[in-house]
């Protein structure tokens, strides 16, 4: 039987003094410190807006995450509002109110963070590299010419951005016109912009009110020709702390008429512009497919070692793999995915050359849907079998036989770190000129397999799939 359990007196308290928003907003002037937080809490359940409008502009701290509360699906539009419009108000004021302090409207949704403790400025220093830190590192901007119905600081805004025509996310509709309004007086930080099918004349007005030199990650899934990605890199070059860089869906189809000096060209303005990404770590190409005998001016750009490297859907020379295999920034990989990149036609020797340099940094291996045969994995089974670090593993989309497979499932599972593998059902499972799939062998399979665990002593989870079948 459940207990009743009655409301905390400071609960009651506060939503007696939030049924007269005048009241309230009276009150906040000797309101003690620690019961703004739980005041602006139960206001915000409320939805007194006029009452977080006030709250903001006597706000006794530096900081409001507000990003902290969309993760408990709060209707953080309304509160944001609010928040900006308390900002406008405040700035109309001849005199600021002596409580005020607040700085810093965080709007990150930040995983692992708690309200209380970010409000209360009780949180541990923000890691190095963060958006915070970055942020503190710069120098302040200078107020003296704002003149005197000018005279405060610049409020920050701190958050990601998703940049889309179709569907626009209305609050960020609405902090973008309040910025533009508002120069100099707001100033956008985002440590992650995600650009969505939308014109790169519109994307390049919204970029001018970003503090560029703190984004610390860039997506690009807009289906851009080449040329349009030309026009677009420029602006990575103020991005001197980007540390990811993903491009999705980068045609040449209208290029077709073009001669090969002029696509040359716009390749080298891409490639260029990456010279000045010294903390570059992380790099996503998907369906790119200006790569395709290009792949080592892009990694020869890059000046210092990648964390991961993701190709996927790309269509690749035998030099191309080459090149990955030799250059520099290929040497620290935790991550490498070649993901539906066909390689059944090409050499092994890239894949091996790449896994002998890469054992001791090597986590994460992903090879789906390549096209490699028997032969090309049994030539490249000793370097993976020195991969000491290799925690995850997935194969499948391959068409090997059982017996390999079965020679590569031996060195893989004794690696002491290993704990993921995805791998095909093998050729032997399959029958007749459709593929059926031959449940009987695939049964016969999977004991096997078992039996190499148990002779092995390795619990790990070994997962097979084939057209939505796995075990």
């Amino acid at each position: 039987m459940n207990r009743w359990s009655p409301s905390r007196l400071l609960d009651l308290a506060n939503q007696s003094l939030l049924q007269d928003e005048d009241t309230a907003i009276a009150a906040l002037e000797s309101l003690p410190t620690e019961l703004f937080p739980p005041l602006f809490m139960a206001a915000v359940s409320g939805r007194h807006g006029e009452t977080l409008k006030a709250m903001v502009q006597a706000r006794p701290f530096t900081r409001l995450p507000l990003g902290a509360l969309r993760k408990a699906q709060q209707p953080h539009q309304d509160i944001l509002k609010a928040a900006l419009n308390g900002h406008d108000l405040l700035l109309a004021q001849k005199v600021r109110p002596s409580r005020w302090k607040l700085k810093v409207l965080d709007l990150q949704a930040k995983a692992n963070t708690n309200f209380w403790n970010i409000w209360s400025e009780t949180q541990a220093a923000a890691p190095m590299g963060s958006l915070e830190e970055l942020r503190t590192r710069r120098k302040p901007v200078d107020n003296s010419r704002m003149g005197e119905k000018q005279s405060l600081a610049p409020l920050e805004v701190l958050t990601d951005l998703c940049l889309k025509e179709t569907n626009p996310d209305e609050f960020l509709t609405f902090l973008l016109k309040k910025i533009k309004g508002r120069k100099r007086l707001l100033l956008l930080w985002c440590r992650k912009m995600e650009t969505v099918a939308m014109p790169l004349q519109n994307i390049e007005e919204i970029l001018k009110m970003v503090q560029l030199d703190c984004v610390q990650e860039v997506q690009v899934n807009c289906t851009w020709e080449l040329s349009t990605l030309a026009r677009f890199v420029p602006h990575l070059d103020q991005m001197v702390n980007l540390t990811g860089l993903h491009l999705s869906h980068i045609d040449m189809t209208s290029l077709i008429s073009w001669t090969a000096e002029e696509v040359e060209k716009l390749n080298e303005q891409f490639t260029s512009q990456l010279l000045s990404l010294h903390q570059l770590q992380d790099l996503y190409l998907n369906s790119v497919f200006f790569l395709k005998g290009h792949l080592d001016q892009v990694l020869r750009c890059l000046k210092t070692p990648l964390e991961t490297l993701w190709i996927s859907n790309c269509l690749l020379l035998e030099s191309d793999l080459t090149d990955l295999s030799l250059c520099p920034s290929t040497s620290h990989l935790r991550d490498l995915r070649l993901n539906d990149v066909n390689l059944t036609s090409l050499s092994h020797e890239f894949l091996q050359v790449l896994l002998v340099r890469v054992p001791p940094t090597l986590h994460h291996l992903d090879l789906h849907g390549c096209g490699i045969t028997d032969s090309q994995l049994t030539a490249i089974l000793p370097a993976l079998g020195r991969c000491s670090q290799l925690t995850n593993f997935t194969f499948c989309g391959n068409p090997v036989s059982m017996a390999v497979l079965e020679s590569l499932l031996q060195p893989i599972l004794q690696l002491s770190k290993f704990r993921i593998g995805l791998f095909p059902v093998p050729l032997e499972c399959y029958m007749g000129i459709q593929g059926t799939l031959h449940l009987g062998n695939l049964r016969g399979y999977l004991a096997q397999l078992r039996l190499i665990q148990q002779e092995l002593g390795w619990p790990n989870s070994v997962f097979l799939f084939s057209d939505g079948i796995c075990s």
